[in-house]
């Protein structure tokens, strides 16, 4: 029996990554497309964006060192 039950590996780093990619380019293109669209974002709104794309950044990295690397190791 493995140790952390019956995981798909290779599913979690793929929905992990895709997550982190999506966090990534919602902030990126919430900055880049409709600022000029919209005008400029009152701050809390142009710092979650910011935000949103140094997170997906981390869940991107962290995903794939986890789920892909880490975890099978131990198994």
């Amino acid at each position: 029996m493995a140790r952390y039950g019956d995981l798909d590996y290779a599913r979690l780093t793929k929905r992990g990554f895709g997550l982190g990619v999506g966090l990534f380019a919602l902030g990126v293109l919430g900055l880049v497309l409709f600022q000029p669209l919209v005008g400029p974002f009152p701050g809390w709104e142009e710092q979650l964006l910011v935000d949103s794309e140094a997170l997906g950044i981390v869940v991107a990295f962290l995903s794939v060192l986890l789920f892909g690397v880490v975890l099978p190791l131990t198994e």
